[in-house]
């Protein structure tokens, strides 16, 4: 019986990789820390100068109000000032570092925070991890491509603003280029909008903006207002709207083409089926039938996955808002491991994903986990893609994750042999989702989850506990 004596088999040992992370908002976080807990060489590109990404408010807008201006200046973030999460602090925080709240005065300490504090957490988090010395701020990534001829190394191009300190103005930039083993993409994808498409629009005479230009309702005192779509953002800011707007007419691909409805708690707010067309009049047709003069239209209609600065000769491209080829959203086959995405999927519980996204791309980069070959990986992509087309889904809801994330966030935990997502958690989720849809106005205020909340917090001590 020696044999059972032998010590267990040995892990290779793993490869230390030099990698680049675009973007330091929640994804870049967690995937910087990941990378380096695998013992990578790791840095963090960062064009603003402070983390927190897409979380990190602006009261400036864009000049051009659709932002429709290739030439314009960017303004990275699409908060509004009052917004706070549609999620609960329990359910949005990373796995292994809890969003407590914090005994502060300064702090928000309400379950469903405003935006400032979700960058005091990335703050703390960025602290706790050590991971601001790895992050290069002022700096923006304007060319990553593969290195020719040198399969599996990358070129970074970028630039960085050099300020002169005693005007405290820019006035030039640094440029790099520099060689990475490997880049992992987490830029975000709330900076692009999508404008929607509806006859008569070019010629509209009344003012037009999207929802990435709104901050406050101060613009539309004694408006007419017309809103178009149905996510978070629309039913948030038509809400604000209509404490001063004369009308607010929210319309939606999503309901039938007769809808007709006036909102409850709300004697100025009506929700429609979609437009129909527009006319130069000002006037508003949608497909209830109704019309109405309108002063300015609001699109909340979302964002386009953008990558400006990401040249893959073809290799990977972004076709109908659907960015591939792609093995489980993340790795595109012909490149993995050597380019990677963090961040890509919506309609999910972001910060635990963008975890185990960035714990499979480490443990894969230091060899410790394997892909399938490229044809494999190649083979999945294209009957993932099969089995939407089947379903009717359109390609832009190839990253809409809402029916199938926590399947997919435990198939990536089975790939890195980490727990996956806790039962609490999907059903807190769960819950809070049902209580935005049937009390818009009141579920960041009143719940009916305690018991969860306990759970959640008995599972925090394994994290928050001191030695």
């Amino acid at each position: 019986m020696k044999h059972l004596s032998m010590p267990p088999p040995q892990l290779p040992p793993p490869i230390s990789r030099h990698v680049a992370v675009i973007g330091a908002g929640a994804a870049g976080l967690v995937s910087a820390r990941e990378l380096r807990r695998e013992g990578h060489d790791v840095v963090v590109f960062e064009r603003d100068n402070q983390v927190g990404g897409t979380w990190v408010y602006n009261p400036q807008v864009e000049p051009d109000p659709l932002s429709l201006d290739p030439n314009r200046r960017i303004i990275h973030s699409s908060l509004y000032s009052s917004l706070r999460t549609n999620l609960p602090r329990e359910v949005m925080g990373f796995k292994d570092y809890p969003f407590i709240a914090k005994n502060d005065k300064k702090r928000d300490q309400r379950r469903f925070p405003d935006h400032r504090e979700v960058v005091l957490y990335l703050q703390d988090f960025a602290s706790e991890f050590g991971i601001e010395e790895m992050v290069r701020f002022d700096t923006e990534v304007v060319h990553v491509g593969p290195v020719e001829d040198n399969i599996g190394k990358w070129i970074v191009r970028s630039k960085r603003k050099i300020s002169d300190d005693d005007r405290e103005v820019s006035f030039g930039f640094d440029v790099d280029e520099e060689i990475y083993d490997a880049v992992v993409i987490c830029n975000g994808h709330y900076t692009e909008p999508r404008i929607a498409q509806i006859p008569g629009i070019s010629s509209w005479p009344g003012k037009q903006i999207h929802s990435h230009n709104y901050r406050t309702p101060e613009g539309f005192q004694d408006q007419v207002a017309i809103l178009i779509g149905s996510s978070a953002s629309s039913v948030d800011i038509s809400r604000e709207i209509a404490g001063v707007a004369k009308e607010v007419h929210v319309t939606s691909r999503s309901v039938a083409d007769e809808t007709y409805q006036e909102q409850p708690g709300y004697d100025n707010m009506w929700l429609h089926s979609m437009i129909e067309s527009v006319h130069d009049d000002g006037s508003v047709i949608f497909r209830n039938g109704r019309v109405v003069v309108a002063d300015i239209i609001l699109h909340c209609t979302g964002y386009k996955y953008h990558f400006p600065f990401l040249d893959t000769n073809g290799i990977v491209t972004v076709d109908g808002n659907r960015v591939g080829p792609l093995y489980k959203q993340v790795f595109p086959p012909a490149l993995a491991p050597w380019l990677s995405f963090v961040g890509l999927p919506w309609k999910v519980v972001p910060f635990p994903l963008f975890e185990l996204q960035s714990k499979w791309i480490a443990g894969v980069l230091s060899g410790h986990i394997a892909l399938p070959s490229p044809e494999e990986m190649m083979e999945d992509v294209k009957a993932f893609y099969e089995t939407l087309e089947a379903s009717n889904i359109p390609k832009h809801y190839t990253h809409n994750l809402a029916g199938c994330q926590f399947e997919y966030d435990n198939w990536l935990a089975s790939q890195c042999s980490c727990p996956g997502i806790e039962e609490w958690r999907r059903q807190m989720y769960d819950a809070a989702s049902k209580s935005k849809r049937l009390r818009p106005e009141i579920y960041r205020d009143e719940w009916d989850d305690d018991n969860l909340v306990l759970e959640a917090y008995a599972d925090f001590t394994k994290y928050t506990r001191k030695s």
